[in-house]
């Protein structure tokens, strides 16, 4: 039985579509960045990230993207939070862990009536509008002709299927422990609640 859900998504330019380590996509939509190789989509649920790579190759085909790739500060990182609150307060999702990092949040999150890739949408929504809403959204610079700003978001997301209290307490224990390993704080948001094994008996 699913119990939750652990979310990566990352920043615009942070996981290109032909990366060596897979990704969602099956189509590049971006003619330059063929010469770095074919769509990656892979089915896998878990994290490639550790996989090796070629990282010259990764930084030489960022270049050739359309807007420079997103690197959120930490005031960014605050109005993004305010909108992953507001997003829990209006469907009730039960936010276990978040860690929000330059290029990409992590984020788990309990079994909910939504399935995973609607969750994942409004979230990344909710995230944009309080950015837009508060002057700080990273592509401000970029606006189309409609004056619509370019996502500051990836297409997609990675989600991992969470069946088992120990592997929602091992994803809870990653996401928290994730911001040491760029070498930064812990964080403490307020939508985040304890993980507690009864919680879940009653859903």
């Amino acid at each position: 039985m699913i119990l939750g859900f652990h979310y990566i998504i990352t920043a615009y330019g942070f996981w290109l579509p032909n990366n060596p380590r897979g990704s969602w996509s099956r189509i590049i939509r971006q003619w330059e960045l063929l010469p770095y190789g074919p769509a990656g989509k892979v089915d896998s649920r878990r994290s490639l990230a550790g996989q090796a790579h070629d990282d010259a190759d990764r930084i030489a085909a960022k270049r050739l993207l359309k807007y420079p790739p997103v690197q959120f500060t930490g005031v960014q990182a605050r109005a993004i939070a305010r909108g992953i609150d507001q997003a829990a307060v209006e469907a009730g999702y039960c936010v276990y862990a978040l860690a929000i990092l330059p290029k990409h949040f992590h984020a788990v999150i309990a079994r909910h009536d939504r399935d995973a890739g609607r969750i994942a949408t409004h979230l990344k929504s909710r995230a944009t509008f309080r950015l837009n809403q508060e002057g700080l959204n990273p592509m401000g610079r970029f606006p189309r002709k409609d004056g619509i700003l370019p996502s500051p978001w990836a297409r997609n997301h990675w989600v991992v299927f969470l069946d088992s209290t120990e592997r929602m307490r091992q994803a809870i224990a990653y996401v928290e422990n994730n911001p040491l390993k760029e070498g930064k704080r812990l964080q403490r948001w307020s939508m985040v609640r304890p993980f507690l094994e009864r919680d879940e008996s009653r859903r």
